[in-house]
């Protein structure tokens, strides 16, 4: 069974940084999509980024290209997204699963499994 666990929200003024960690139990770890969506008070959920395991490639939603990074620990069997330079509409509960969908970027095709996601506050 796929685990899925996030943590490093909080609370941080425009312009800082936080890094999200997602540690994954249950699956091959070499062989794996992780995406980070996020979902703010009243909107629907989005995909922010992926990381594709096969290939080693990272997508972006073109909202947080050039501020968010992806990246990943084998050793840890985690996911990581640093997120710099954040702005107040970056609110939002942060959830990672093992799927992709940001729209017009990467899509999988299989639902995958979620954690219970992690709270971002940014103020202004």
């Amino acid at each position: 069974e796929v685990h899925l666990v996030e943590s490093g929200g909080g609370l941080v003024q425009a312009g800082g940084s936080l890094r999200l960690s997602c540690v994954a139990s249950g699956f091959i770890f070499d062989d794996y999509v992780i995406g980070w969506f996020r979902q703010a008070p009243g909107k629907e959920r989005e995909g922010v980024s992926c990381f594709s395991a096969s290939d080693s490639r990272t997508y972006y939603a073109h909202s947080v290209k050039g501020r968010f990074t992806i990246s990943r620990d084998n050793a840890k069997n985690t996911v990581y997204l640093q997120m710099s330079s954040l702005k107040p509409e970056d609110t939002a509960v942060y959830y990672c699963a093992s799927e992709c969908s940001i729209p017009g970027v990467v899509s999988t095709p299989n639902p995958g499994s979620w954690g219970q996601g992690t709270q971002v506050t940014v103020s202004s």
